[in-house]
């Protein structure tokens, strides 16, 4: 069976569950032509039903240092922005529930519960990486997934996540893999991403660990928050996505070609249940 952290790897941009970018094997294209690390990437374009609503830099005229992608604190408790639409993967039958809840001093955010469950909610843009590079969010998490082992196919899951996908670069990829990319097209008719950060709060990692994940080298898992002590809290991030792209694969980023969220339980069979505030990118700070 196929499992949800290897898919979301390579969403059209979201890079994967997995990483936001793995889908793994994606439906039997997997090797398509024996690529090796491809399946990783073409796993997200193996989620059903995405609605591919781009948004520009241009969508946030107050600011237009700041583009507010995840706005969930203006919206009414139980209505999600239909911007952010579902993200679910094949021959996953059971999915995570997402309800926008009220919360004391945030307004409305998003609420996930998983019980061996996977499936996120994604939300498509199109972005200079280089000038908003900056990311923000807050979220909140329940309990860990105790099963949890970040090394390990059967370990992907995780009580939160945020997945950044980049923009599919055909400068960027040898020959022999382009016609990868453009069969996925052709299959699914968006390429995959070109890579992922998926930042997540581990149990046993510990913070700033950086690893591929354990479905493709084209997504990379970020520890932003590590074990038990501040489970119940919330928590608030801030990265600079340029220098974690540039540590995790070596060069500079394409630009930002999605933002996904995901509480996911589907690999280890337990539950969690985490809520996520308002996700922001904007400009560095000169």
């Amino acid at each position: 069976m196929r499992r949800a952290g290897a898919a979301i790897g390579g969403i059209g941009g979201i890079g994967g569950i997995g990483g936001i970018g793995g889908i793994g094997g994606i439906g039997g294209i997997g090797g398509i032509g024996g690529i090796g690390g491809i399946g990783g990437i073409v796993a997200i374009v193996a989620i059903a039903g995405i609605d591919w609503n781009a948004i520009a830099a241009g969508d946030s005229p107050a600011d237009p240092s700041t583009v507010v992608v995840g706005n969930f604190s203006s919206q009414r408790p139980g209505s999600l922005p239909p911007e952010w639409t579902p993200l679910a993967f094949r021959r996953i039958e059971k999915h995570t529930r997402y309800e926008a809840v009220a919360d004391t001093g945030r307004g409305t955010v998003v609420m996930a519960t998983a019980n061996a469950s996977a499936s996120g909610l994604i939300r498509r843009v199109d972005l200079d990486s280089n000038r908003y590079r900056r990311l923000r969010w807050q979220w909140k998490v329940d309990n860990l997934v105790m099963k949890s082992d970040i090394t390990r196919r059967d370990g992907d899951d995780y009580p939160a996540r945020i997945y950044v996908s980049f923009r599919y670069d055909p400068s960027r990829v040898a020959w022999y893999d382009r016609a990868a990319y453009a069969a996925i097209r052709l299959f699914y008719g968006e390429y995959p991403p070109h890579a992922s950060l998926n930042y997540v709060w581990d149990g046993k990692a510990p913070r700033e660990t950086f690893l591929p994940n354990a479905h493709t080298s084209r997504v990379t898992m970020v520890v932003v928050e590590s074990g038990g002590e501040h489970v119940g809290e919330w928590r608030s991030y801030e990265r600079d996505i340029v220098d974690d792209y540039r540590r995790a694969f070596g060069e500079d980023p394409p630009p930002i070609s999605g933002i996904a969220i995901m509480t996911d339980t589907d690999n280890t069979g337990e539950s969690a249940r985490a809520w996520y505030g308002d996700i922001a990118l904007s400009a560095a700070v000169r």
